[in-house]
Protein backbone atom coordinates (compact mmCIF):
# COMPACT_ATOMS: atom_id res chain seq x y z
CA UNK A 1 0.00 0.00 0.00
CA UNK A 2 1.48 3.21 -0.67
CA UNK A 3 1.45 6.37 1.61
CA UNK A 4 -0.77 8.21 0.20
CA UNK A 5 -3.42 5.43 0.65
CA UNK A 6 -2.16 5.20 4.39
CA UNK A 7 -2.18 8.87 4.90
CA UNK A 8 -6.35 8.52 3.55
CA UNK A 9 -6.87 5.66 5.63
CA UNK A 10 -5.59 7.25 8.67
CA UNK A 11 -7.62 10.25 8.14
CA UNK A 12 -10.99 8.24 7.92
CA UNK A 13 -10.30 7.53 11.45
CA UNK A 14 -11.97 10.83 12.56
CA UNK A 15 -15.79 11.07 12.99
CA UNK A 16 -17.45 12.03 9.74
CA UNK A 17 -14.82 11.67 7.23
CA UNK A 18 -15.37 9.52 4.79
CA UNK A 19 -13.35 8.29 1.90
CA UNK A 20 -13.78 11.51 -0.78
CA UNK A 21 -13.14 13.92 2.50
CA UNK A 22 -9.88 11.96 3.60
CA UNK A 23 -8.67 12.07 0.22
CA UNK A 24 -9.65 16.01 -0.13
CA UNK A 25 -7.66 16.45 2.96
CA UNK A 26 -4.98 14.19 1.88
CA UNK A 27 -4.41 16.10 -1.42
CA UNK A 28 -4.92 19.46 0.49
CA UNK A 29 -2.01 18.92 3.24
CA UNK A 30 0.14 16.92 0.68
CA UNK A 31 0.04 19.70 -2.20
CA UNK A 32 -0.76 23.07 -0.76
CA UNK A 33 0.37 23.01 2.68
CA UNK A 34 2.91 20.37 3.73
CA UNK A 35 4.70 22.40 6.21
CA UNK A 36 0.90 22.50 8.36
CA UNK A 37 0.47 18.87 7.61
CA UNK A 38 3.99 18.42 8.81
CA UNK A 39 3.28 20.71 12.75
CA UNK A 40 -0.21 18.83 12.19
CA UNK A 41 1.58 15.24 12.86
CA UNK A 42 4.17 16.70 15.56
CA UNK A 43 1.11 18.15 17.75
CA UNK A 44 -1.23 15.05 17.08
CA UNK A 45 1.86 12.66 18.63
CA UNK A 46 2.81 14.90 21.47
CA UNK A 47 -0.67 15.64 22.20
CA UNK A 48 -1.18 11.78 22.38
CA UNK A 49 1.93 11.34 24.30
CA UNK A 50 1.35 13.86 27.16
CA UNK A 51 -2.64 14.92 27.34
CA UNK A 52 -4.32 11.79 29.88
CA UNK A 53 -7.48 12.69 32.17
CA UNK A 54 -7.04 14.82 35.03
CA UNK A 55 -6.84 12.68 38.52
CA UNK A 56 -9.74 14.23 39.87
CA UNK A 57 -12.37 14.86 37.67
CA UNK A 58 -11.16 12.98 34.28
CA UNK A 59 -11.26 15.64 31.39
CA UNK A 60 -8.60 15.46 29.34
CA UNK A 61 -5.46 17.62 30.49
CA UNK A 62 -1.67 17.60 30.09
CA UNK A 63 -1.28 17.91 34.24
CA UNK A 64 -1.93 16.03 36.95
CA UNK A 65 -5.23 18.32 37.45
CA UNK A 66 -6.87 20.07 35.28
CA UNK A 67 -7.65 23.95 34.99
CA UNK A 68 -10.54 24.25 36.66
CA UNK A 69 -9.60 21.44 39.66
CA UNK A 70 -6.45 23.37 39.97
CA UNK A 71 -8.56 26.69 40.14
CA UNK A 72 -9.33 27.55 44.11
CA UNK A 73 -11.86 30.02 43.00
CA UNK A 74 -14.06 27.09 41.71
CA UNK A 75 -16.46 25.81 44.52
CA UNK A 76 -17.17 21.80 45.10
CA UNK A 77 -20.96 23.02 46.59
CA UNK A 78 -21.79 21.66 43.25
CA UNK A 79 -20.75 19.07 40.22
CA UNK A 80 -21.71 18.77 37.26
CA UNK A 81 -21.73 15.38 35.62
CA UNK A 82 -21.11 15.32 31.66
CA UNK A 83 -20.45 12.81 29.14
CA UNK A 84 -17.35 14.21 27.65
CA UNK A 85 -14.54 17.07 28.44
CA UNK A 86 -16.03 18.66 24.40
CA UNK A 87 -19.03 18.77 27.54
CA UNK A 88 -17.23 21.57 30.07
CA UNK A 89 -16.32 23.86 26.67
CA UNK A 90 -19.63 24.22 25.53
CA UNK A 91 -21.07 24.76 29.19
CA UNK A 92 -18.21 26.76 30.19
CA UNK A 93 -18.63 29.28 27.03
CA UNK A 94 -22.59 29.30 27.79
CA UNK A 95 -22.56 29.27 31.62
CA UNK A 96 -21.43 31.07 34.59
CA UNK A 97 -21.05 27.71 36.85
CA UNK A 98 -18.72 27.86 39.26
CA UNK A 99 -18.66 24.58 40.50
CA UNK A 100 -16.47 21.50 39.03
CA UNK A 101 -17.09 19.05 36.87
CA UNK A 102 -16.93 15.30 36.79
CA UNK A 103 -16.33 13.07 32.97
CA UNK A 104 -18.35 10.23 32.46
CA UNK A 105 -16.74 9.53 28.89
CA UNK A 106 -19.67 8.16 28.09
CA UNK A 107 -23.03 6.42 29.28
CA UNK A 108 -24.14 3.56 31.19
CA UNK A 109 -25.04 1.09 28.29
CA UNK A 110 -24.57 -2.60 29.17
CA UNK A 111 -24.74 -3.47 25.18
CA UNK A 112 -21.36 -1.55 24.89
CA UNK A 113 -19.81 -2.57 27.69
CA UNK A 114 -20.00 0.53 29.42
CA UNK A 115 -21.48 -0.06 33.21
CA UNK A 116 -20.19 1.58 36.28
CA UNK A 117 -16.53 0.68 36.38
CA UNK A 118 -15.90 1.60 33.01
CA UNK A 119 -17.32 5.19 34.36
CA UNK A 120 -15.22 4.90 37.19
CA UNK A 121 -17.91 6.34 39.24
CA UNK A 122 -16.29 5.19 42.50
CA UNK A 123 -14.24 8.76 41.89
CA UNK A 124 -18.01 10.44 41.56
CA UNK A 125 -18.57 9.02 44.71
CA UNK A 126 -15.56 10.04 46.40
CA UNK A 127 -16.04 14.15 45.08
CA UNK A 128 -19.89 13.92 46.57
CA UNK A 129 -19.00 13.04 49.85
CA UNK A 130 -16.80 16.04 50.35
CA UNK A 131 -18.55 17.81 53.25
CA UNK A 132 -18.97 21.02 51.48
CA UNK A 133 -20.51 19.57 48.52
CA UNK A 134 -24.57 20.10 48.16
CA UNK A 135 -25.80 19.32 44.35
CA UNK A 136 -24.99 17.15 41.60
CA UNK A 137 -26.02 18.69 38.51
CA UNK A 138 -26.76 15.94 35.75
CA UNK A 139 -25.83 16.77 32.08
CA UNK A 140 -26.28 13.84 30.56
CA UNK A 141 -27.49 13.54 26.92
CA UNK A 142 -31.43 12.81 26.49
CA UNK A 143 -31.06 9.76 24.61
CA UNK A 144 -32.29 6.43 26.36
CA UNK A 145 -28.60 5.72 27.46
CA UNK A 146 -28.68 9.03 28.44
CA UNK A 147 -31.36 9.08 30.76
CA UNK A 148 -30.56 5.24 32.34
CA UNK A 149 -27.28 7.47 33.36
CA UNK A 150 -29.21 10.06 34.65
CA UNK A 151 -31.27 7.72 36.46
CA UNK A 152 -28.17 5.58 37.86
CA UNK A 153 -26.44 9.12 38.84
CA UNK A 154 -29.61 10.37 40.66
CA UNK A 155 -29.78 7.21 43.14
CA UNK A 156 -26.11 7.33 43.34
CA UNK A 157 -26.72 11.19 44.80
CA UNK A 158 -29.36 9.94 47.11
CA UNK A 159 -27.46 7.45 48.41
CA UNK A 160 -24.92 10.12 49.36
CA UNK A 161 -27.85 12.63 50.73
CA UNK A 162 -27.02 14.95 47.82
CA UNK A 163 -29.66 17.40 46.23
CA UNK A 164 -29.41 16.07 42.42
CA UNK A 165 -30.64 17.93 39.53
CA UNK A 166 -30.82 17.79 35.97
CA UNK A 167 -30.29 20.14 32.66
CA UNK A 168 -33.65 20.79 31.31
CA UNK A 169 -34.47 19.19 28.01
CA UNK A 170 -37.17 20.53 25.50
CA UNK A 171 -38.30 23.46 23.18
CA UNK A 172 -35.14 25.62 22.40
CA UNK A 173 -35.34 29.71 23.60
CA UNK A 174 -36.60 30.60 20.21
CA UNK A 175 -38.37 28.25 19.12
CA UNK A 176 -41.48 27.96 16.61
CA UNK A 177 -43.40 24.15 17.86
CA UNK A 178 -44.46 23.86 14.45
CA UNK A 179 -40.50 22.94 13.63
CA UNK A 180 -39.39 20.75 16.58
CA UNK A 181 -39.69 16.98 16.52
CA UNK A 182 -42.49 15.27 18.03
CA UNK A 183 -39.87 13.52 20.40
CA UNK A 184 -38.46 16.86 21.51
CA UNK A 185 -41.76 18.56 22.02
CA UNK A 186 -43.51 15.32 23.79
CA UNK A 187 -40.60 15.15 26.34
CA UNK A 188 -41.11 19.06 26.73
CA UNK A 189 -44.24 18.87 26.93
CA UNK A 190 -44.31 16.18 29.86
CA UNK A 191 -41.89 18.13 31.83
CA UNK A 192 -43.34 21.20 31.92
CA UNK A 193 -43.06 23.59 34.70
CA UNK A 194 -45.27 26.14 36.83
CA UNK A 195 -45.12 29.42 36.27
Amino acid sequence: MSLIKDLMNAIQVLPGVGPKTAQRLTFFLLQKDPAGGKHLAETMLQAIDQVGECRQCRTLTEHDLCKICNNPDREYSQICVVESPADIIQLEAATDFKGKYFVLHGKLSPIDGMGPEELKLHLLVDMLAKPECHEMIIATGSTLEGETTAQYLSHLAEKGGIKASRLAHGVPLGGDLEYIDNSTLAHAFASRTHL
